[in-house]
């Protein structure tokens, strides 16, 4: 019964058929809860970057990403110039858009700000429920773009002087940072997600 039972568990349907890099995305880094600064930082600028974009178009250009902006070390990003700005929109390893070329710098700067009263984790995991939250949808259509929780998120993350990240970027960066357990019920990652936020402790400023 149980082998019968493993057989039919699948993977979340948005990640579809045939591309690894998505696959592997889902399997190791998608709903796994974490308070790592630098991958928190970075994550929060490519959902912005996403805005409009599907994911995985920005998952296969982040590498490219990580070289253009210094690995996302946010100390280095704020002091980009004009001149980094036309190198980075020349840049065809990356999507091309001033506005959020400009903001990822300006989120940088806000970063660094946040950085002098308390860590960016324990500001996005207080303004984020607080403690992960582990959600049973048994299908995708049940899954929701946005919550109350993303817009407290988002409007906490503009008032710090961030840019891009409205109630669904918010949403889509709680979903990908474990914040929120949003795979479904039959997904064979649900429970293994939904222990490691169990047994996680948010971060305290």
């Amino acid at each position: 019964m149980a082998v019968r039972e493993a057989a039919k568990l699948e993977r979340c349907p948005w990640v579809g058929i045939g591309d690894p890099l998505y696959a592997r995305y889902h399997d190791e880094e998608w709903g796994v809860p974490h308070a790592d600064e630098r991958r928190l930082f970075e994550k929060l600028i490519l959902e912005g970057f996403q805005a409009g974009l599907s994911w995985i178009t920005i998952l296969r250009k982040r590498d490219a990403f990580r070289r253009a902006f210094d690995d996302f070390d946010a100390e280095r990003i704020a002091r980009y110039t004009p001149r980094d700005v036309a190198r980075l929109m020349a840049d065809e390893g990356i999507v091309r858009n001033r506005l959020k070329v400009e903001a990822a710098i300006e989120n940088a700067r806000a970063y660094l700000s946040l950085r002098e009263t308390q860590t960016l984790a324990s500001f996005l995991w207080q303004h984020g429920g607080g403690k992960p939250i582990v959600n049973h949808y048994a299908a995708f259509g049940e899954v929701p773009a946005e919550t109350a929780t993303s817009h407290a998120l988002s409007k906490a993350l503009k008032r710090a002087g961030f840019r891009f990240v409205g109630p669904t970027t918010a949403y889509a960066f709680m979903q990908a940072t474990g914040m929120v357990n949003d795979h479904l019920i039959d997904c064979p990652r649900h429970a293994p997600c939904a222990e490691m936020q169990r047994t996680f402790t948010p971060p305290r400023s």
